[in-house]
């Protein structure tokens, strides 16, 4: 059963990334594209012979010919787009953040739940395996106790006023792009939610976060993260355990910011592990399939989207809320 995929919208991020890896998975196939711009259709056009291109999105979501939707939509257009595509009949993967507040993701799960579809937030990380392994390696106890987390995912974007990322009408700020990640990947990897952000520190530019400075406690084990749309690139994680730590250089651009490195370190030594080949986003495409099929459940579900989000929403408010509410 080859999965066909229609995508809304004609992001640098889809065409870039989503794309090539939906075509490169085993069973999936891109047959549709909605978008009004002509010009932003052409190098999709030109990944995907024969791509059936539609000047609106429920024209997508109307094709009979199209099983799955891949929505890469500005933040404040997933829930809505994602809920009207399983009214559809579709299977959905959203990009994140679902939603900008935790409570707008519960229209969504009941209509998932309504529909029997499957609908998920395309949170790659969890599908490569440096994220597996460190899952286990806690799990198993390698560092001990843990006792902290440092995370780090910053990028500059200064020189673009104009990106979406930059805008708070279209959802803009680091931790909606960014923070999902720090935050999200380490409470996938211990299976904790915080019990408290402790502190919260926000640098604010036309309503959009471009720098976080939060502090959180986690039960047995503090956090510290920073985000930013205005520092040099830079991303690690690091678990501090009693009697070790794990150290990922490259946790959320595997194989773009740098190959995928896992570093454990105990009073026996260090051992490091490294991943150059697997592409989380074709490991991501081909496990919804899975999904879809009913042979696996998908790792990543939208109440764990929903978890990221609360504590993005206590970050605010712990920092005063958003500028203008």
């Amino acid at each position: 059963m080859t999965i066909r995929w229609g995508v809304l919208g004609a992001s640098t991020f889809a065409r870039n990334h989503m794309v090539p890896a939906i075509q490169l998975a085993a069973g999936h196939q891109v047959v549709a594209l909605g978008t009004r711009s002509t010009g932003k259709a052409a190098p999709f056009a030109a990944l995907v012979p024969g791509l059936r291109v539609h000047e609106s999105y429920d024209a997508v979501l109307a094709d009979d010919e199209v099983d799955a939707v891949y929505i890469p939509l500005p933040h404040t257009l997933h829930a809505e787009w994602a809920e009207r595509a399983l009214r559809a009949g579709k299977h959905v993967l959203v990009e994140k953040p679902v939603a900008m507040r935790a409570d707008a993701i519960a229209p969504l799960i009941a209509a998932r739940d309504e529909t029997g579809r499957v609908c998920a937030e395309a949170y790659m990380i969890v599908h490569h395996p440096q994220w597996q392994r460190v899952r286990t390696l806690l799990a198993e106890g390698a560092i001990g106790r843990l006792r902290h987390v440092e995370g780090v995912f910053t990028y500059d974007n200064s020189a673009d006023p104009g990106n979406i990322r930059n805008t708070a009408a279209t959802g803009g700020g680091a931790l909606p792009d960014i923070g999902v990640y720090s935050y999200g990947s380490v409470r996938w990897a211990t299976g904790q939610e915080p019990e408290a952000i402790t502190h919260a520190d926000i640098d604010w530019e036309e309503g959009c976060d471009v720098l976080a400075r939060v502090s959180v406690r986690f039960p047995g084990f503090t956090g510290h993260f920073v985000n930013s749309m205005r520092l040099l690139p830079e991303q690690f994680v690091l678990f501090h355990g009693e009697a070790g730590l794990i150290r990922l250089t490259a946790p959320f651009n595997a194989g773009v910011f740098d190959v995928a490195r896992l570093e454990v370190r105990t009073g026996d030594g260090t051992r490091v592990e490294r991943w150059t080949e697997p592409n989380q986003y074709v490991l991501q495409v081909e496990a919804f399939g899975a999904a879809v099929r009913g042979e696996a459940p998908f790792p990543w579900t939208l109440e764990d989207a929903r978890g990221t989000q609360a504590m993005i929403d206590a970050v605010y408010a712990k920092a005063g809320g958003r500028p203008g509410g």
